[in-house]
Parts: structure tokens; sequence; C-alpha cells
């Protein structure tokens, strides 16, 4: 087809007829751009989506049809198109007419000789709004679960106090003095029953603490086999971005942790880094490792917008706090670092300034 393709013109474009009736009836979005950066033509399936006219759509400039905080990016992507360099699998955002906001997944292929870009578009607008649904359902799900764990033991464990004062009391009760039968039989089985009590709140205790090291379950981690695994997930990502990663754990290459929870600590600060990178200017995303005083430190650092750590200070890692104007953002990612890291008895520090990246420097329990 493209080695075929006739000459367009603007404003006389004409398809080979049996390509006609897919182009007008394909459910997803196809295209054709120039690039000058405008439409030349696109099917029926784009203007019912966005809800402009064909007019509309093919006399304003692509980029007045993207959300704001995605026009950087789109441009960026589409001068490499104008290179002659196919794009797939790039997502971006729209405003449709009415205002609302539509994700896209586009795979495009220029024509350098026709200086034209064919291109195809999914609506991913309910994948990504399940998402982030799921998103929120697990940071709710995690803070609900750790509360209701911590509620459970705490509960368990304080009430032994109570029932030990209770068998005290039948320790010091001189029962040769009680002469009804009855009375010495209700005291009897309140005593059974008191010790049964006891044996169940230490049972439960026990398969607490236990269900907890399950949860909680170490074993030693190459940092770096574990990143190329995070990595490879989401490696059509990390290549859209053009993001440059630098790694580095020659002093400390393993660690004693859970792997769930250091893959979960690798994702999101990954992703955010790539989120939140600084206009005009590629991500770049440092990993190394350093052991200080017997204890090993992973330090990830990048250099997108950053924070201003004084108006943020103590929230950085509260569950739905956000920083930025970035629409996509739901303030989960950051939280469910922290809780990773402490749960297993570590701490994490942050330092950034805005506009010069942000610094993470996780402390694993020794």
């Amino acid at each position: 087809m493209i080695d075929r393709a006739p000459k367009y013109s603007q404003n006389n474009l004409h398809f080979f007829p049996q390509f006609e009736d897919f182009f007008d009836s394909s459910p997803d979005l196809l295209c054709i751009a120039g690039f000058d950066g405008y439409f030349k033509r696109i099917n029926p399936a784009m203007t019912k989506l966005l809800g402009y006219t064909e007019e509309e759509i093919l006399s304003s400039p692509i980029n007045d049809f993207i959300l704001e905080a995605d026009k950087l990016t789109t441009t960026n992507a589409r001068k490499e198109l104008t290179q002659d360099i196919g794009l797939y699998n790039f997502e971006n955002r729209y405003v449709t007419k009415s205002g609302a906001i539509v994700w896209l997944l586009w795979s495009s292929f220029p024509v350098a000789k026709d200086r034209l870009v064919y291109a195809v578009a999914k609506n991913i607008t309910f994948r990504k709004e399940m998402e982030q649904e799921r998103n929120l359902h697990l940071a709710e799900l995690t803070k609900l679960n750790k509360e209701l764990r911590q509620l459970t033991y705490t509960t368990a464990h304080d009430l032994r106090s109570p029932v030990n004062n209770i068998l005290a009391v039948f320790d010091l009760l001189d029962k040769s003095t009680i002469t009804d039968p009855e009375t010495l039989e209700l005291i009897s089985i309140i005593e059974i029953s008191t010790q049964s009590l006891k044996k169940t709140l230490i049972d439960h205790v026990a398969l607490l603490d236990k269900k907890n090291e399950e949860d909680d379950q170490l074993e030693v981690l190459h940092f770096e086999v574990v990143l190329k695994e995070v990595l490879d997930s989401i490696n059509s990502l990390v290549h859209n971005s053009k993001a440059k990663i630098s790694i580095d754990f020659s002093e400390a290459e393993t660690i004693l942790f859970n792997k769930t929870s250091l893959k979960s600590i690798f994702l999101n600060l990954i992703t955010n880094s790539i989120k939140y990178s600084k206009p005009g200017f590629l991500p770049f995303i440092s990993f190394n490792s350093l052991t200080i005083n017997g204890t090993t430190q992973l330090i990830i650092s990048d250099n997108g917008i950053g924070f201003d750590m004084e108006k943020v200070k103590d929230k950085i890692f509260g569950l739905h706090q956000t920083f930025n104007s970035n629409k996509d953002s739901n303030g989960i990612g950051l939280y469910l670092v922290y809780n990773h890291v402490t749960n297993l008895g570590g701490h994490i520090d942050v330092e950034s300034t805005p506009n010069k990246g942000a610094k993470f420097t996780i402390t694993f329990k020794s």
C-alpha cells in the first residue's frame, strides 16, 4: 500500500476504491495527517468520538485537540514521524468538543515522499478509567487491610492482660472457705472458661504472627534482576518516552526483601519519573545502591519536575496526595512505595527541588 500510495493534495484526497469502505466503516479512528501538523483525511469514527465536524477538524492544527499536558510529548513524537520513524503504542489525550477527555492509543507510519502520516487509533478511555479505578481500590484495600490487621492484632494482644488478671484472682481465691457446692461449681466453670479464652487468644495472636510472616516473606533478591523484570514489563512506556536509564548496583548487589514489594517500588518510581518528566527534556532515571555502616541503601533519582519540599513536607507519601496539574495523577504510587518500605522495617527519604528532579533514598532494615 505504501509503495503504491497516490499523490495527495490537501483539497482533493482519493483512496483506491477498495479501501474506501474499510476506511469509512472502521470503528477505530483512521486518519492521514500531513507533516505540517494538520489532518488531511479522517474517518467518521473520529468525528463521532471528538464531536467536531470533519471541516472543523481538518481546518485546525492537530495540537488544538490535544490535552495541554500532552502537547509537548505529542509534538516530540510527531517530530520523529517526520524523520521517517514509525510510532507504535503511543498514548495521548484528546479533548472533545463537549470538554470530555478521551485516551487514544496510536500506531502511525510516515511516508516521507508524500509528507504524510498514516495512523490508526483505538479509544482506550474505558481501559484507562478501569485501571485508575482498580488502582484506587487497590490503595484503599491496602490501607483498610493494614488497619484491620493492626486492629485485630492489637485487640487480641491487649485482651490477654485482663484475662490474666481474672485468672490471677482465681489463684488468690481461697476456695476452702466456700461451702456452697453450687458456688464452687460456678467458680470452676468461670475459671475453665477463662483459661479457654486465654488459650484462644494466644493461638489467635500466634496465627496472626504466622500470617504476617507469610505475607512479608523475605528472600535474597538481586536488584538488577528484579529491575530488569520491571523494565521488561513496561518496555513500551520506556521506549516511547525515550527515557535514559543508568544502573549501578556494584556496591550492593542483593537485598533480603519481599520480591513483590521491591517490584512495586521500582514500577511506581519509574512510571512517576516518566509521567512527571520536565517539558523539553528526555526523562533520565538513575539507580544505584550503597552500603553504609552495614546497612543497604537504594537510591533512585530523576531529572523531572520535582517537588517543592517546603509545601509538600510530610504529605508526599499520603494517600490521594497530588502536587501537580497532571490530570492522570491519583496520589497512589508514592503511598504504595512508602508502605512497602515501612511495612518491612525500612525507611525512605526524599530530596527534591522544583524543576531539578527528585531523589528517593530507601534504607533497608539491617
